[in-house]
């Protein structure tokens, strides 16, 4: 296991990919969602690992990383990452993230878009929800805890086919959500609380495509064409699922993925991908 020791926290990250192709691949990052930990993506290391140095970690206060006090902003989120990219001596990545890992994204694309090369943000908004709604949140963690929300979290990740067709899966997932540290939970429910990015977006120059679920009731599509609409160069694509659509879409997640990072990958095409530019070019105000 691999640990970063920063002042405050320690983060754990993992790389996969180095060894296969040589130090010449391109980096890609992943970022979790909240309430997740790396394994995550599992799904998604085989296939782009093939390609890509890939480098995953465990957000502050979820999985092995260790929880400073709460609460935290954005802007201590992104930080980590950069931080990380830091130690590694990484000096550029692609970036994958979700949910809340979508809103990192974003915010590193606003204030450190020279370490990215294209952004791939998933089932997130430039902002989540409501003040009021994370406060309430954060009561009910700190009051029943975190395995009094895994029936509705189950509910708004996963459509309810999922949950039957893939329960080993969510269970994995529901597993690692009920594992998170309550002050981490906590913490970047803080940040959500306070993160919004929508007059920002257009400063956003990185090759950027947004990814909903179809059927996703936190961050549902608009969220995401609305996204790609005002970024520089942005491109939206829905696939069939809800908040974790990297695990319940995951063969054609990943073919996206694949498709949009680079033309010299040799892809499995997907039929049904065929995005357009929302919006291709913004003029700042």
């Amino acid at each position: 296991m691999a640990f970063l020791e920063l002042p405050n926290h320690r983060l754990h990250y993992r790389i996969d990919g180095a060894a296969i192709g040589g130090s010449d691949k391109p980096w890609l990052m992943f970022c979790n969602s909240l309430g997740t930990d790396m394994h995550m993506w599992d799904a998604q290391v085989d296939a782009m690992s093939r390609h890509y140095r890939v480098l995953r970690y465990d957000r502050r206060g979820h999985g092995q990383s260790s929880a400073p006090p709460p609460p935290y902003s954005l802007s201590d989120l992104g930080g980590d990452v950069i931080a990380l990219l830091d130690a590694l001596d990484i000096e550029r990545t692609h970036f994958c993230g979700l949910s809340i890992g979508g809103l990192t994204g974003q915010w590193l694309g606003i204030h450190a878009r020279e370490r990215l090369g294209k952004v791939v943000i998933c089932a997130t908004a430039a902002k989540i929800g409501t003040a009021e709604s994370w406060a309430a949140r954060i009561e009910a963690v700190r009051t029943e805890g975190l395995g009094a929300l895994v029936p509705a979290t189950a509910e708004r990740w996963f459509t309810p086919q999922f949950n039957v067709s893939g329960a080993c899966d969510v269970a994995k997932v529901l597993d690692s959500f009920v594992a998170t540290s309550p002050d981490g939970y906590v913490g970047c429910c803080a940040a959500l609380a306070t993160a919004d990015l929508r007059k920002d977006l257009v400063r956003i120059e990185n090759p950027l495509l947004a990814i909903s679920g179809e059927d996703d009731p936190a961050c549902p599509p608009s969220d995401l064409e609305g996204i790609a609409a005002c970024v520089r160069r942005g491109l939206h694509l829905s696939l069939p699922g809800r908040h974790i659509v990297n695990i319940e879409s995951a063969s054609l997640f990943n073919a996206v993925l694949l498709e949009f990072l680079g033309s010299d990958v040799q892809l499995v095409r997907v039929q049904d991908f065929r995005p357009q530019p929302v919006l291709a070019e913004h003029t700042e105000t």
